[in-house]
């Protein structure tokens, strides 16, 4: 049987691994602006920094996404939320995939992310199924 103190460890738990990976894209996203910023030689734009900018604003939303899901009552509108959370997670996936493929020293952080956002996922599982 789950305790209310188990439960509220592992939301501190997920909730802090989320923190960390809102952090850990900024990093990534300052590091890769650098290279990304820099017009072509005929005067585009990069379009890899779009998703250096995505990655930075998905990541917040994760940690806000958790915090509206606890808050809510109701389980309809708390799996709206569990469903919110999967697509950015899902998103955030495709978006490392893409900065992998850009001109910049900043895309060997990606796999790192990567990893990061599969420990989240599993998290997430769990979570889900605790709400």
């Amino acid at each position: 049987m789950r305790t209310s103190s188990n439960s509220a460890e592992f939301y501190s738990a997920f909730h802090k691994k989320a923190l960390e990976i809102s952090a850990m894209s900024k990093a990534i996203s300052e590091y890769l602006s650098a290279d990304l910023s820099a017009l072509s030689p005929n005067g585009n734009e990069n379009p890899f920094i779009y998703f250096s900018g995505d990655i930075v604003q998905q990541a917040v939303s994760l940690s806000e996404e958790i915090a509206k899901a606890e808050r809510c009552s109701g389980l309809e509108k708390k799996q709206l939320h569990v469903q919110t959370l999967r697509w950015l997670t899902y998103r955030l996936i495709q978006n490392c995939k893409r900065l992998e493929l850009c001109n910049s020293n900043g895309r060997d952080f990606m796999p790192v992310l990567k990893r990061e956002l599969k420990k989240f996922k599993s998290l997430q599982r769990r979570w889900a199924m605790m709400l």
